[in-house]
């Protein structure tokens, strides 16, 4: 029950590697708000944790490239159990009629300004809106999901590679700023079988392949057993000497670098 105490605002957390670190948290006894654009799985997820655990799971339906969204949502959830110690910045999504894969002198504008807003964005805004609180308790974590992608500089990913790059950095700046405040500020890379994972590997069978034999654990990772594990990490006490650092939570993919090479349509 290593969170029995606190209070962990998760976005996107309706699937995948949010809902994977909502479920872990939630063993460990942790509060919870949880928000995601799909508020009604949202809800669905929230309703299972509680009974499972027996946790308080609060939910809101929230589009992070909207600022007053994101605002609305922090403040709702300090409201209602009075603070926020822990904030995970997990939410991504595609722009609605975005294209497949792009080579860089193909990517669109409205599609790099929606990566931006998805992720350096709405995660400022949300770090902005915690902050006071947790530099008053002089306590506070924050996670922020990037990704190998924009560290590898992938191809034809261009959009979410900056934007990830961008959260990255934003992660290690918070870090040094707020250290002395007792927040600690740090990004996982992750690697794991989500929905987005599946939909990958299966429009790309061959290069999904080459990636996991050349995982050296050979398999994609569990959001909930293990991102979720290592975010826990994170968010605990145990991680009062951690900041500013980036975890490749991969099963080893990063150490001779990834091959991702998905297939473009002309």
């Amino acid at each position: 029950m290593r969170l029995h105490d606190r209070v962990a605002l998760i976005t996107g957390a309706a699937a995948g590697i949010g809902a994977g670190v909502a479920r872990r948290f939630a063993r460990e006894g942790a509060s919870l708000w949880l928000c995601d654009i799909d508020g009604a799985a949202c809800a669905a997820l929230a309703d299972a944790l509680h009974h499972s655990h027996g946790v308080a799971v609060q939910t809101s339906a929230c589009d992070v490239t909207v600022q007053d969204q994101v605002l609305a949502t922090v403040q709702a959830a300090i409201a209602h159990f009075g603070r926020v110690d822990i904030l995970v910045n997990n939410a991504w999504g595609r722009r609605p009629g975005q294209r497949g894969y792009a080579a860089v002198q193909d990517l669109q504008t409205e599609d790099v300004d929606w990566a931006m807003d998805m992720a350096p964005k709405a995660a400022l805004w949300a770090m902005q809106a915690v902050q006071p609180g947790m530099r008053a308790r002089g306590w506070g974590r924050i996670i922020n999901m990037c990704s190998l992608n924009g560290v590898n500089a992938h191809p034809y990913t261009g959009d979410y590679n900056m934007a990830k790059e961008a959260l990255r950095t934003l992660t290690r700046t918070a870090a040094r700023e707020w250290a002395a405040d007792g927040i600690c500020c740090n990004a996982i890379c992750p690697g794991a079988a989500t929905e987005a994972y599946r939909q990958f590997a299966k429009a790309n069978p061959d290069n999904a392949a080459q990636l996991l034999r050349l995982n050296p654990m050979g398999r994609m990772g569990d959001p909930e057993n293990d991102i979720g594990s290592v975010a826990l990490f994170l968010a605990s006490d145990d991680c009062r000497y951690l900041t500013g650092n980036t975890l490749f939570v991969d099963g080893g993919s990063h150490i001779n670098g990834v091959p991702w090479l998905p297939q473009t349509k002309a």
